[in-house]
């Protein structure tokens, strides 16, 4: 699984600024003052061939016994205790604080890995200020500057020094071997652990009419049909401002972890709320990951004819960017339309790992590009020469000719469209990358 940085220290040192610099965003808000940042922010970052999460928290005082900053403080324990590295961010212009030994302290209990990151510190790589961060009994000071991104590279490699880079040479050889990842994933209550108790055909997991019962993600390994899977049942994700208790302080890392990881998706959602924010909100980061998914309507045998039809129209409206799900109606605990469930995810796992032939895929194009060109912008009209597979879950077409770098999200939806059709892709995401060819004549005349 991908690693989990979290970003700590008092408030107005540079965390957030930090964080978008790791993260190459602007995810997290950043202002000239102290107590911006409140709850705990997630983000996705690379660094060469190492993939990890970055957590941003709010600024860190131990110590406070209540109100806004005794929330933050309690945010900012949890990202620690989800996390396997922590950066310990101090300010180097203002020196060390009392807050700061507070901190360390406190770090020092948790029996995690800590990198100490001088931030501000342009131009002072050599300066004696550094020295006194010693007394912190943290380790060797980091000199960065966040906002110039100085030192950020040397302090990532120092964090994820433990984590090797991942080998994915052999990944394609190996795929047909490796069990399908199926994470189970929905707002809390839905009945995830329900579904899997049903599969299993045995109480696996704890099943409970409150939410928040699962709290980690659960690996179960399962067989059917020959195919070996394995299961995972993932917490429930509550909207941001709800995370609060200490029982759900690894759920959200978890999840996201799990649906990363996944081959598959299952995405649940409950027949009798209808489609909500938290839905809308996971189905983005299953996007986001490439993952193929498949969406559950649970609970479908408790609604009438107008409930069926007001969430049929929530779907397509709401969760309009996933209108290539299939979209199953089941019922957990009466253990009906799970079969018709099982093909849907099979065939959405084979869509994803689809291998797409050379020959095949430039015949596609050129036959599109028959059909309808893409639009002229300028002297030049894009031309598509040759298309290859550059990748699988998901599915990567990387098309190859001149004059491409014009060439509009509308026609690349058109192509996806042909593809589809051709490969019978159901349930997963299609990537298009254009690369145009250097033009020979574009330094003549220098």
């Amino acid at each position: 699984m991908k690693p989990v940085i979290a970003i700590v220290g008092r408030p107005n040192v540079g965390k957030s600024t930090l964080f978008n610099r790791i993260t190459k965003s602007r995810d997290a808000i950043v202002a000239d003052f102290a107590g911006l940042t409140r709850d705990r922010h997630y983000g996705d970052a690379r660094l060469g061939a190492r993939e990890f999460i970055v957590v941003d928290t709010g600024g860190f005082e131990p110590d406070k016994p209540s109100g806004v900053v005794a929330e933050m403080a309690r945010q900012a324990r949890q990202a620690v205790a989800e996390a396997d590295v922590v950066i310990f961010v101090v300010d180097v212009r203002a020196g060390l604080s009392a807050q700061d030994h507070d901190i360390a302290r406190y770090l020092r209990t948790q029996q995690k890995r800590v990198v100490l990151a001088a931030n501000k510190a342009e131009g002072m790589v050599d300066s004696p200020l550094l020295g006194e961060f010693h007394e912190l009994g943290i380790g060797e000071p980091h000199p960065v500057s966040s906002a110039h991104g100085q030192g950020v590279r040397s302090l990532l490699e120092a964090a994820l020094v433990d984590f090797p880079e991942s080998d994915e040479v052999d990944e394609d050889a190996e795929q047909a071997d490796r069990p399908i990842r199926l994470a189970v994933a929905g707002r809390p209550n839905v009945g995830k652990s329900t579904l899997i108790n049903a599969w299993l055909g045995e109480e696996r997991l704890v099943a409970f009419d409150q939410p928040g019962t699962t709290r980690d993600a659960i690996h179960v390994p399962f067989e059917r049909g020959g195919q070996k899977f394995e299961l995972i049942d993932t917490a429930g994700l509550r909207r941001r401002g709800k995370v609060f208790e200490t029982v759900e302080k690894f759920s959200v890392v978890k999840t996201l972890q799990a649906i990363a990881d996944a081959n598959v998706v299952l995405l649940l959602l409950d027949a009798t709320l209808g489609v909500s924010d938290q839905d809308a909100h996971i189905a983005g980061y299953i996007l986001e990951s490439g993952r193929a998914v498949v969406l559950a309507v649970n609970k479908w045998d408790a609604t009438d004819d107008y409930q069926r039809q007001t969430l049929q129209r929530s779907i397509e409206s709401r969760l309009s960017f996933l209108k290539y799900a299939p979209v199953m109606h089941i019922s957990a605990i009466r253990r009906t339309g799970l079969t018709a469930l099982w093909k849907a995810i099979v065939q959405a796992h084979a869509s994803a790992t689809v291998k797409m032939p050379t020959p095949v895929l430039t015949r596609l194009v050129h036959e599109a590009a028959e059909h309808q060109a893409p639009r002229r912008e300028g002297r030049f009209r894009p031309k598509m020469r040759y298309a290859h597979q550059g990748g699988m879950n998901p599915p990567l077409v990387v098309i190859h000719g001149t004059s491409l770098d014009h060439v509009t999200d509308s026609y690349k939806r058109y192509l996806e469209g042909r593809l589809r059709e051709h490969f019978k892709l159901v349930g997963t995401p299609v990537r298009i990358e254009m690369r145009s060819a250097a033009n020979p004549f574009d330094d003549k005349g220098t």
